[in-house]
């Protein structure tokens, strides 16, 4: 059983190439992109400054989603609805919960009020002290880290401006110990997606999952997130609604239990931040209802045929299937593998006539193992895997 002891490669970059035939190329490293440059603005070193709106105005919106990366609860009632949901009273002292991005702090606050120990990851510098400051009296329950957590233990250290932090450095000082795939969730982790760049948030933590690295290394750690109502329904879609049903959706639902704890939580209840740490007054973008969700990694999510060592061959069908959507399964087995794809597709159960968005996460995950059961070989699938050296 695959668990955090297992050596594993980095992490890969995928991409579809469509059409039968085709060859999909894979390399490292190319999944961060790179920071934008932006222009800064002087700022206190102790406190956030809010724009001005005339500053504001000035903003395109496709500049202001540059700037606009950010966002923390502003509520102190959400705050404490968010303490009360994770169930914290009653084994709060053996409970550490780590937050990302925990801005001034509102939410980290009701945390420690439970008596939980917390550890708060945060990307922006104005906010430290203060965050520091909300330790007082407290024993030392809380532990502020100078980090961004959706980029930590990044596939390629160049491509990321500092502060870069690795989970097998800073886990082991702040006392967080591994367990097995198959025990109890080690921690939690609570925090915002990203609010200029779920998708990429979402993917970065899919290949930590399925490669078991990362925070991940250290068994099925829980993951509560406020995310969009959009995004939230795509994650959550079925063949009943095509639509929806995506790539992301299938990858999730087989690697965890999702499950909705909060919904249409309005975003006036979270303030805004940008890159420079500087607090948004308004947002010129429409604005979108939040959800607060539960990810808990599935025990049976690894097989013998689906690994954290051929995951990635796992997410290139998945992206195959679905970058054509109006093609027939089968039409697109012929560009995954050199094996009959109506004999694999009876294997799995699965009707030739259907589409991918037909399906369920299920099968796709029956019609991988079907696959990998029909030879014994390497000529099972039509790929190339090149690997470049990645040094940090």
């Amino acid at each position: 059983m695959w668990g955090p002891a297992t050596v594993l490669p980095s992490r890969l970059t995928l991409s579809v190439l469509p059409g039968a035939g085709r060859f999909c190329f894979w390399r490292f490293g190319a999944a961060m992109r790179k920071d934008l440059a932006v222009p800064r603005r002087g700022l206190s070193s102790s406190c956030p400054q809010p724009l001005r709106h005339r500053e504001l105005k000035q903003l395109s919106h496709q500049r202001y989603n540059r700037l606009y990366v950010g966002k923390s609860i502003s509520s102190p009632k959400l705050a404490a609805t968010v303490a009360e949901i994770l169930q914290l009273e009653e084994k709060a002292r053996h409970e550490v919960i780590m937050e990302c991005s925990p801005g001034r702090g509102i939410l980290t606050k009701a945390l420690l009020e439970t008596g939980a120990s917390v550890i708060a990851l945060e990307s922006q510098k104005n906010f430290i002290p203060h965050l520091k400051s909300l330790d007082e009296k407290r024993n030392g329950k809380l532990k502020v880290v100078h980090c961004d957590f959706f980029k930590m233990d990044p596939s390629n250290c160049n491509t990321v401006k500092p502060p870069i932090m690795l989970s097998q450095e800073l886990f082991p000082t702040l006392g967080i110990k591994a367990n097995s795939w198959l025990e109890d969730t080690p921690f939690k982790i609570v925090g915002m997606f990203p609010i200029n760049n779920e998708i990429k948030a979402l993917w970065k933590l899919l290949h930590d999952l399925y490669t078991c690295s990362s925070i991940f290394s250290y068994g099925r750690v829980e993951v509560y997130m406020f995310i969009s109502e959009n995004q939230f329904e795509k994650l959550i879609a079925g063949p009943t609604k095509p639509e929806l049903y995506h790539v992301l959706s299938v990858l999730w639902q087989l690697s965890c239990e999702m499950k909705l704890l909060l919904q249409k939580v309005p975003l006036s209840l979270f303030e805004m931040y940008t890159r420079d740490g500087l607090l948004v007054q308004k947002t010129p973008v429409k604005p979108q209802n939040q959800c607060f969700i539960q990810m808990i990694p599935r025990k049976d999510l690894f097989t013998e045929y689906l690994t954290p060592i051929n995951y990635d061959i796992f997410f290139h069908m998945m992206k195959q299937c679905f970058g054509r959507r109006s093609a027939l399964l089968i039409q697109h087995l012929h560009s995954l593998t050199p094996c009959d794809p109506l004999t694999i597709m009876n294997k799995a159960k699965i009707k030739a006539s259907v589409k991918p968005s037909d399906i369920y996460p299920q099968d796709f995950k029956r019609l991988f193992k079907a696959i990998e059961c029909s030879s014994d070989d390497d000529s099972k699938w039509l790929y190339d895997r090149v690997t470049e050296e990645v040094r940090c």
